[in-house]
């Protein structure tokens, strides 16, 4: 019987090192299937039966230049191995770029320095033969198995460009005998190494944010949980617990598996899965969700599933599962350079060929020259710099702005965003219920009337007590109550000179037959209408005042929509909340498709239906519930106030939490692929001009022949051309 199985994968440092990888595990014996994801680092593959042994498929990766990593087997292992990688990466740029500044300084302004020639070629050497030698190691491993890659390319431009400098250096007479200037181009290979290393360090760090937001998500499962057996307390690891055991669960602690409440009652924060800052009453029969907290009194419940089958487990799944299914916006040009360096190959051997073959004076020599020449101008510097720069100033212009962008696949998919999905709570909404209004029935001293009921509120454990007590915190004043009462899930009660004081909801008060003003009654009715909640204040048998509790719109909401709208963007709003609140909300702000009562796996299936319709989404919000949706959509977007699980999740952060910079972000990310794009055009068709003339085309029609050292300038400045083009970006 066939199994599937996902195995992490170390050392791919490109999307042609994924293609490699998936071929060979294909080859493997003992493999049905095999699918390698760049992205999050990994392979599913699918064996003939659970017998087979993976070792010889990790003994072949091996050969290649990669690592199946089959004996991983917990996010922590894996997470301390990407670490080690990553630092490695950072220390190998690190020093190849101080030693490579040197030799560019020298090479380009400093040439007739005492000594420069050995000064350079000393500072170049541990480039290529320590801090660069992956690329060298990678691209034998690959012409093994007859592949090209990205490390091919470097290592042949780079390897050439250093050996022929090399010799020129140490036997300079060989050049100069024959009338030829022996040029040296160590700054060529030095810098090459030390740019595209900076370029896979910054791709690198747009990835870690992954695995950071798994190993939140994965930290919201409790670890230990108290079960009930013989009527004894027993404590023990979440994994060993099974559905139909009897859990206790004690104010503040995070509930460990999904069940039904059997004995007691609490409030139970569930934002991380509704988004809606309210905690939820809690009695017998309701059901609880693993991850949630318990606020205020104990309670047992029953579980119904186990650990790897909660809510929680299936929204870490689905995140993972949205997340691998994402690739980097290099994967184009590692495309374009496994076809790109073969055929530079041929063209430097042709060069080489016809030369040797032409008959001219000095054939051979001027054969290896022109060879040399073709593979020096087609370094892939000009390349390797034509995205990250662009990404740099782009997001270094976005974070000016308060927007944090991931990575360039984020620049260029927003661009294409047509529909936005925004949450409510937290994102359309300030995130936390507030006081909207208090009204009074007539006739009565309402100041005095606040304080008491302050003093009431301060002392309640209700969730929404916090609002009441800041909405009267001005007018409050020393007041000892006689007597405190609280009811959970009715209200609270309490004394003050001889005059009892209730705060609660309308059935409670109606069944202590207090008299119910019809004025305030029918504002209540209004207030409920709009989705809004309401508490009731009472003065011994009548009922004096009414307060609206609701999440506050954001000032900016309205006004951003409306911009959105007006470039072409159709705007959606998802909430947990109630359909009333909801179309009140909607309404206020000027949307038009909303959907309330949604769960997280409920966003996630209507982008996914968006997305099947043809529109590319972006989805914005703030909570550990948005999640899976922020990974789902095309472009997610996390606001700057929110969980940092969304963060993670999300490849955009407005740090100021404020709709108005989803416009600037379109629009800058339409800027910045259009520079991107030019860069890697002006990048292709420099080698597209420059490989035919430094083969030597011009050379029958005109006698000109390509010396290598303008050929290094002209790669130079290819690379300053792109480096440019992306500074303007900054500017516009």
């Amino acid at each position: 019987m066939s199994k599937s199985i996902e195995v992490p994968i170390s050392g791919m440092s490109c999307a042609a090192c994924a293609v490699s990888v998936e071929s060979m595990l294909k080859e493997t014996e003992g493999i049905q299937s095999a699918t390698v994801n760049y992205a999050n680092q990994s392979a599913i593959i699918t064996l003939e039966n659970e017998g087979v042994d993976l070792s010889v498929a990790k003994k072949n990766i091996q050969s290649i230049g990669y690592d199946l990593l089959i004996n991983i087997n917990n996010q922590e292992d894996l997470e301390a191995i990407k670490s080690a990688e990553l630092s490695l990466l950072k220390r190998n740029t690190l020093y190849s770029g101080l030693l490579a500044l040197p030799v560019f300084l020298i090479g380009m302004f400093w040439m007739n320095f005492p000594y420069a020639n050995i000064i350079m070629w000393t500072l170049t050497t541990p480039i290529l033969a320590v801090f660069g030698r992956s690329f060298f190691i990678n691209s034998v491993k690959q012409g093994k198995i007859g592949n090209a890659n990205m490390d091919t390319l470097v290592a042949l431009s780079t390897g050439v460009a250093y050996l022929y400098s090399s010799f020129n250096t140490f036997f300079p007479h060989w050049l100069e005998s024959r009338g030829i200037e022996p040029h040296v181009y160590f700054e060529a290979a030095a810098v090459i190494i030390f740019f595209i290393l900076l370029g896979r360090l910054m791709e690198s760090r747009a990835k870690a944010g992954t695995s950071e937001a798994l190993k939140n998500l994965i930290g919201l499962q409790p670890t230990d949980l108290i079960v009930i057996r013989d009527g004894e307390p027993i404590k023990m690891n979440v994994a060993d617990v099974q559905a139909g055991e009897t859990i206790l669960v004690k104010p503040g602690q995070k509930i460990p598996l999904d069940g039904i409440l059997t004995e007691g009652q609490s409030y139970v924060d569930e934002s991380m899965l509704t988004g809606e800052p309210i905690a939820l009453d809690k009695n017998i029969g309701d059901n609880v969700f693993a991850g949630t907290i318990n606020q205020a009194g104990s309670f047992k419940f029953k579980s119904n599933k186990s650990k790897s089958d909660t809510l929680l487990s299936s929204i870490i799944a689905r995140v993972k599962q949205a997340q691998g299914s994402k690739a980097p916006i290099q994967k184009t040009v590692d495309k374009v350079t496994g076809i790109f360096v073969p055929a530079v190959l041929a063209i430097a051997v042709i060069t080489f060929i016809i030369w040797s073959l032409s008959g001219t004076e000095d054939a051979t020599l001027r054969g290896m020259l022109s060879a040399i020449t073709v593979l020096v101008i087609a370094c892939p510097c000009a390349l390797g710099l034509a995205t990250p720069t662009a990404i740099m100033v782009g997001i270094g212009k976005a974070a000016s702005k308060g927007i944090l962008i991931k990575d360039a696949e984020s620049l260029e998919t927003g661009k294409k965003i047509d529909t936005l999905i925004l949450d409510k709570t937290g994102t359309i909404t300030e995130g936390k219920p507030g006081v909207k209004e208090v009204l009074w029935k007539s006739g009565i001293d309402s100041k005095a009337l606040a304080s008491i009921f302050y003093a009431l509120e301060e002392k309640s454990e209700h969730p929404l007590a916090a609002a009441v007590t800041e909405h009267f915190a001005e007018e409050k004043t020393s007041i000892d109550l006689a007597e405190f009462s609280s009811f959970t899930g009715k209200g609270v009660l309490g004394k003050y000179a001889d005059k009892t004081y209730y705060i609660g909801n309308l059935k409670w008060l109606e069944s202590l037959g207090i008299n119910i003003d019809k004025t305030l009654a029918q504002t209540a009715e209004n207030i409920l209408d709009n989705g809004d909640i309401v508490i009731y204040l009472a003065e011994d048998n009548q009922l004096v005042g009414v307060v609206s509790i609701a999440d506050k719109v954001r000032e900016t909401s309205k006004v951003a929509i409306s911009k959105l709208r007006k470039m072409g963007i159709e705007v959606h709003m998802l909430t947990g909340d109630q359909k009333k609140t909801a179309a009140s909300i909607a309404k206020k702000v000027g949307i038009d498709h909303f959907q309330s009562g949604m769960l997280p796996q409920d966003k996630g299936e209507y982008i996914k239906k968006l997305q099947q319709k043809g529109h590319r989404v972006a989805m914005t919000g703030d909570g550990i519930n948005d999640s899976e949706a922020l990974v789902l959509a095309d472009l997610g977007i996390a606001m700057g106030a929110g969980t940092d699980i969304a963060m993670e999740t999300a490849q955009v952060t407005l740090m100021h939490s404020d709709l108005m910079a989803i416009s600037e972000l379109l629009k800058l990310s339409k800027e910045t692929v259009t520079t991107i794009r030019q860069n890697l055009f002006w990048a292709f068709i420099y080698n597209i001009i420059g490989i035919p003339i430094a083969a030597g085309i011009l050379y029958p029609i005109s006698g000109f022949l390509l010396n290598p050292m303008i050929a290094g300038s002209a790669m130079a400045l290819s690379s300053l051309s792109v480096v440019g083009n992306s500074l303007r970006l900054k500017y516009s």
